[in-house]
């Protein structure tokens, strides 16, 4: 069985974790793979979750054009963990971003995923507010191409 570690930061019922529930429903739609979701505003992420993960996928709001301090964290435990010797780097992943009105935090995500050797599977997805239908899709579609590609 293959995982997929959902990896997000939203406040309770904001609009990361309205896509990120969206992702993990196109994940689920892919026989052999599981997904869980972690929710970086509640806990931190276990480094033993993120090695045996098979593939990442990474939500954040827009906060002043850079992505969550939860999802950084992430990221900062993930940088260590791999000086450690753990395989959490060079992983498939896909990113989406909530915002009310700048976006650009997509980029910072991106950035930190490049120096961490991830992989990006399919174009992110970016959208301004609640989701609705066509950015449901777009995340669901999200989610089943990296369950696919994790697949092989």
């Amino acid at each position: 069985m293959k995982r997929i570690l959902i990896v997000y930061h939203s406040q309770e019922k904001g609009n990361t974790r309205k896509m990120a529930e969206q992702v993990l429903r196109g994940c689920l739609q892919v026989e052999d793979v599981e997904a869980v979701m972690v929710n970086t505003n509640d806990t931190r992420v276990d480094m033993d979750a993120a090695e045996a993960a098979d593939g990442y996928a990474l939500g954040s709001p827009d906060y002043y054009t850079y992505m969550a301090g939860g999802l950084k964290q992430f990221f900062d435990d993930i940088c260590l963990a791999s000086w450690g010797k753990r395989k959490v780097t060079h992983k498939p992943y896909v990113a989406f971003l909530s915002h009310g009105g700048g976006g650009g935090a997509i980029d910072s995500i991106a950035s930190l995923a490049r120096s961490m050797k991830l992989e990006p599977v399919a174009p992110s997805v970016v959208h301004q507010g609640e989701p609705d239908a066509e950015t449901v899709e777009k995340c669901v579609a999200l989610g089943k191409a990296l369950a696919e590609h994790v697949k092989g």
